[in-house]
């Protein structure tokens, strides 16, 4: 069973999103990386999608209680186990590449609507992104 979680967004330590969801406490931080996906600012949060050819950076943690991650996780993201053809975002396993060139198998949750005219940001780098916005 996959044990890791990727954050990219707001949920990457510097926001206060985590601990308002109550899962610190089931976090470990195991290092940064990145995903093989593109991403977008919608505003008040960005939108990974994947792609091969593109880098998302962000944050691995290991969960200790992963059932009860996931399911908050699941619900902040929107995300329909049932019926994830009408989730805001989908739940995935990705790889990530981790720092000292070590990769792991990790959830993270991909963006599942249209884009419009969402901005993309070159960068992968959310944190990076919002500083100069």
């Amino acid at each position: 069973m996959v044990s890791l979680v990727f954050f990219y967004g707001t949920l990457m330590a510097g926001f206060d999103r985590r601990r308002r969801l109550g899962i610190d406490e089931y976090l470990e931080y195991v290092g940064r990386g990145w995903i093989a996906a593109m991403l977008f600012d919608l505003g008040i949060y960005p939108a990974a999608v994947p792609d091969p050819d593109g880098r998302v950076w962000g944050e691995a943690y290991k969960m200790t209680e992963s059932a009860t991650v996931l399911r908050a996780l699941d619900e902040i993201e929107g995300y329909r186990p049932d019926d994830p053809d009408r989730s805001l975002y989908t739940r995935a396993e990705t790889q990530v590449a981790l720092e000292y060139g070590r990769v792991e198998t990790a959830w993270a949750y991909f963006y599942n609507a249209p884009l419009g005219g969402a901005q993309r940001i070159a960068s992968g780098d959310y944190l990076q992104h919002v500083k100069f916005r």
